[in-house]
């Protein structure tokens, strides 16, 4: 059933290469060791390449759809990889060359017929978000667009007989991935290369061929392309935010807690649906990524915050770490109140929170404990919270 195209901007990743110059090592074992599997597979921060590659389109507003493209021996590990992407669709198998793969994922989306197209390499986890809307911006004028970046180095082309010539560097660009394309511009461009012999590095230099104009926009120096092991061993460092938040009790039947609804006599008086828990968290991330607090970025004069889910607040800052090619270590979260009793649903807010924040349970803790009596919360007016997170993030940044 064909499905209309507007608005549909679909993510194409191309991920059925080997990656020979990555590893030489290979296996045809059931377990393949670190060394052996393809650098689309390899572990980064704790999360395999391309589950990184496929977050960043994922967390995208304006990308409706993910197709990947896969090598026939890699199903498990594509599984693996895409555990938690809402915007996958079912992958296909791609060839031995690049431009065979890309055909075979323009031609699984034929039914859905999107509007725009952006191809990636599997093996840049390090997309923004920015590139991504800068690319889909020009796409809307033009119907092939690449990002670029400028040469720092001096560049020499060498003949046979080793003379060499120096090109000029303010006229050669480096390009990168993703490529935005109007998506049966594309497609028809591939089509007419299964009929010639030539075989194209890349999607714009294969429009080119056949006339189509390509236009530029600014890369990203981070957005880099994995090539070989030592791509993958960054220099990390480790920052830690804390954040505390009390709210008074009013009027009311429940309580939200880390994004669980208590039953309760009273309720949390707030702007927002006045999670306490969240709001720590919250604050203790933005303190990590020194980006100020919840009040800063979601003021209560603005309407709209009005009762607001706090996750949304949550969901915000883990972007931020995101954003910062960062993720969080652990977390150390401590409710103080009096009541409710807090223990009968720890584990339903640690999964909560590993849900929000797409991170393992075993890295978040859940407490609760009292003060005795004293102060407010002990005389039961209300909930504090306190939060410790680390966050993880490449040196300099």
């Amino acid at each position: 059933m064909s499905q209309g195209s507007e608005n549909k901007n679909i993510a194409l990743i191309v991920a059925a290469g080997r990656g020979h110059r990555f590893s030489a090592s290979d296996s045809d074992t059931a377990i393949k060791p670190v060394s052996a599997l393809p650098k689309q597979y390899q572990p980064l921060n704790g999360e395999p390449v391309l589950q990184h590659t496929l977050k960043a389109f994922e967390n995208h507003h304006l990308i409706s759809h993910i197709q990947t493209v896969i090598h026939p021996d890699d199903a498990d590990l594509y599984i693996a990889a895409s555990q938690g992407i809402t915007k996958c669709l079912p992958p296909v198998f791609g060839g031995l060359e690049r431009q065979i793969s890309v055909f075979e994922g323009l031609k699984a989306l034929k039914d859905i017929n999107p509007k725009c197209i952006l191809v990636h390499d599997a093996a840049r986890p390090y997309l923004s978000e920015d590139l991504i809307s800068r690319i889909l911006a020009a796409l809307e004028t033009s119907p092939s667009v690449i990002p670029v970046l400028p040469l720092t180095d001096t560049v020499k082309l060498f003949h046979k007989d080793q003379s060499s010539q120096t090109l000029p560097r303010d006229r050669l660009k480096r390009v990168q991935t993703p490529q935005g394309f109007d998506y049966a511009t594309l497609l028809e461009a591939h089509e007419k290369a299964t009929k010639i012999k030539d075989l194209f590095t890349d999607d714009a230099s294969l429009v080119e061929h056949f006339g189509i104009e390509v236009v530029s926009v600014d890369g990203d120096e981070r957005n880099i392309k994995l090539t070989v092991e030592s791509d993958l061993m960054e220099t990390l460092e480790y920052r830690t935010g804390s954040g505390f938040d009390a709210h008074r009790f009013t009027n009311g039947d429940h309580v939200m807690l880390c994004g669980v609804n208590i039953p309760h006599d009273r309720s949390l008086e707030g702007h927002s649906d006045a999670d306490v828990a969240l709001h720590a968290l919250t604050d203790a991330l933005m303190g990590a990524l020194a980006a100020g607090d919840i009040g800063e970025h979601f003021p209560m004069s603005e309407a709209g915050n009005k009762n607001r889910n706090s996750e949304d607040f949550l969901k915000y800052a883990a972007n931020l770490t995101t954003k910062q090619r960062a993720h969080i270590v652990n977390i150390d979260l401590t409710i103080i109140c009096e009541s409710p009793k807090i223990s009968p649903y720890r584990e339903k807010m640690v999964h909560r929170l590993a849900t929000i924040l797409d991170m393992p349970e075993n890295r978040i803790s859940v407490k609760a404990t009292t003060t005795e009596k004293m102060g407010f919360t002990g005389r039961s007016e209300g909930i504090a919270a306190q939060a410790v997170t680390s966050i993880a993030l490449p040196t300099g940044l």
